[in-house]
């Protein structure tokens, strides 16, 4: 344990006015324009998750300052490139790819658009990755202080999932307690309190009590529109036979998926109808949740019990990860790479059913 103290003071004017007012209620101004911060800790031990938390002005920034050294809040980047340019030139495009995901920034066109033009939670999460590209240590101030939160707790968890999958150390410094759960920190000091909260060998065991809901429910074809941005495929949802589900929080949309029949059905074979799921979209700020398994595996099981044969056909290395956790519900049909889509009986040109030099998965589904 070392003992940390802070003293934050700041100047009082002595004009008239100012004068009057501290002497209308007797205030010591010199007290009160001083704040003092004491707290013994524990920093040298390894772990990988640490919450400073507190009000603004309790101190958060400056601890963390002697704690960690003035340094750690030079880091900087440019807004007005995307994010996946600003990875260490040593980096392979892959290992680019992998810490983006890791952080929960899975959605590919948020990569490759200027930070300025993401929303609070993905450049949260954008400066978050550029800050594991550049060192093991990191020190995020602020964080969550500027998203909903419902994202913000997705957000957590996302960070502390990659950082212990990573072995990578960070300290999130927040002015909000709701994040405590969803980061699940390894020590925690309350600047507010003047505590220190051992956790490192309790946060394996930690069940956490806050519990979000979600539904999923069909839906229309025009919620689209917001969604499609988010994904890699054309904006334009498939034809003919389809089926579109939303999953909803608060009652507000934040994911979407599509079921459409791909190959030629004809009822007097005594096949089932083919339908492959496709266009799936979690809003990147909710990623982090398990929130697109639960969408992909709930409407495919509801898909099913109307009689459809479940199939999907995707390029999506992440989806592909989301099926082969549960072989149980879905069985891996083919691997193909320079696929060519079946255009027959469909309203798509033949030279439209190319994915060249893409890897595309072939799954089943058997719930």
């Amino acid at each position: 344990m070392q003992n940390y103290r802070v003293r934050l003071e700041s100047p009082v004017s002595t004009s008239f006015r100012c004068q009057k007012a501290a002497d209308s209620l007797d205030i010591d101004v010199a007290k009160k324009s001083v704040h003092e911060l004491s707290v013994d800790a524990d920093i040298t031990t390894p772990f990988n998750v640490g919450l400073i938390v507190g009000a603004s002005g309790s101190g958060k920034t400056t601890l963390a300052k002697q704690i960690f050294g003035d340094e750690v809040f030079d880091f900087k980047y440019d807004p007005t490139k995307p994010v996946i340019e600003q990875f260490p030139d040593d980096m392979s495009y892959d290992e680019c790819a992998k810490l983006l995901s890791g952080i929960g920034l899975t959605s590919v066109p948020c990569w490759i658009r200027p930070i300025y033009t993401l929303s609070n939670g993905q450049t949260a999460r954008a400066i978050a990755a550029l800050q594991m590209a550049s060192s093991d240590v990191f020190v995020v101030d602020e964080w969550t202080s500027v998203v909903d939160r419902t994202v913000a707790k997705a957000m957590s968890n996302c960070l502390q999932k990659f950082a212990r999958k990573n072995n990578k150390t960070v300290i999130a410094l927040s002015c909000h307690y709701d994040v405590f759960e969803w980061l699940n920190p390894d020590w925690m000091i309350d600047c507010n309190k003047q505590e220190y909260v051992e956790r490192r060998l309790l946060w394996q065991d930690y069940k956490r009590q806050e519990r979000l809901e979600f539904t999923i429910r069909e839906c229309d074809s025009k919620s689209w529109k917001y969604f499609s941005k988010y994904h890699y495929l054309s904006q334009t949802l498939p034809f003919g036979h389809v089926r579109f589900y939303g999953m909803y929080h608060n009652n507000e949309q934040i994911g979407f998926i599509c079921y459409a029949n791909y190959v030629p059905y004809q009822k007097n074979k005594g096949k089932k109808m083919q339908m492959h799921f496709n266009r799936v979209v979690i809003h990147p700020d909710y990623v982090g949740l398990g929130l697109g398994e639960y969408l992909i595996n709930e409407t495919a099981r509801e898909m099913s019990k109307q009689g459809f044969d479940v199939r999907s056909k995707f390029s999506s290395v992440p989806t592909h990860k989301i099926l082969q956790r549960t072989p149980k519900l879905w069985k891996l049909i083919n691997v193909q790479r320079f696929a060519k889509i079946n255009t027959k009986g469909t309203n798509r040109k033949p030279n439209q059913g190319f994915r060249d030099k893409v890897k595309t998965y072939s799954y089943q589904y058997l719930g």
